[in-house]
């Protein structure tokens, strides 16, 4: 049997989409490498925090965007990622840092420096691979061969994100997640946007498991297509 042609998928979307569990099983499921780009801006975002670097000062964010080494394995059934030789996996998922990813994620600096490492791995994978984010689309990767747009309504959002966040308060979850788009829709470099050529798909009322299907079937019918 003839293998797949390579194939670049980039999706994008808001938090609570399903955009991770989609691109990981997606993935899998067609033998690509997989990139979760948020975890590369949240580990930026831990070293900064670690390393006491003042959040509120863009300047300060700028100069040291350079420093930590940031490499993401991309086996979508054990996505690694590292900062200076540390599993920085379960550090980039706290609290601390989610509050404070978006502030660092603006500066252009960063989205500089993440975008390149996005790039090349994007380009060194042999098979193709499934890249998500929220600019994949649009500033990543704007030749990707197929791009998604995931949607959902910001209820269904708040109670999945609730979900993964056990014990949390869907009202306050919400409003987190209203608070977080309107800080990556509108910020200068890269902004939260759909790409004129990026098929939406709303999983309002999807479950998991047709949301990847949908997926996996525009991916199929690209690389028919190829």
């Amino acid at each position: 049997m003839e293998s797949a042609p390579p194939v670049v998928v980039a999706i994008d979307g808001p938090s609570g989409t399903g955009k991770s569990s989609t691109s990981k099983a997606v993935a899998a499921q067609l033998a690509l490498s997989y990139l979760d780009t948020g975890a590369q801006y949240r580990a930026i975002t831990w070293w900064m925090v670690s390393n006491g670097i003042d959040l509120e000062d863009p300047s300060a964010i700028a100069a040291v965007a350079g420093k930590p080494e940031i490499v993401s394995g991309t086996d979508p059934a054990n996505p690694t990622i590292t900062v200076d030789g540390i599993d920085v996996a379960g550090p980039i998922r706290t609290q601390e840092v989610t509050a404070k990813v978006s502030a660092v994620s603006a500066v252009p600096e960063v989205r500089t420096r993440i975008t390149e490492l996005q790039r090349a791995l994007a380009g060194s994978a042999e098979h193709g691979i499934v890249v998500e984010g929220r600019d994949i689309g649009t500033t990543v990767l704007p030749d990707a061969d197929l791009k998604v747009f995931l949607t959902a309504s910001p209820e269904a959002r708040a109670a999945r994100r609730s979900g993964e966040l056990k014990g949390s308060d869907v009202h306050s979850t919400r409003e987190a997640l209203l608070k977080r788009d309107a800080a990556d829709s509108s910020r200068t470099a890269s902004p939260l946007a759909k790409a004129a050529d990026a098929v939406e798909v709303d999983t309002t009322e999807l479950t998991l498991a047709q949301v990847i299907e949908c997926v996996v079937t525009l991916v199929q019918e690209k690389q028919a297509g190829k």
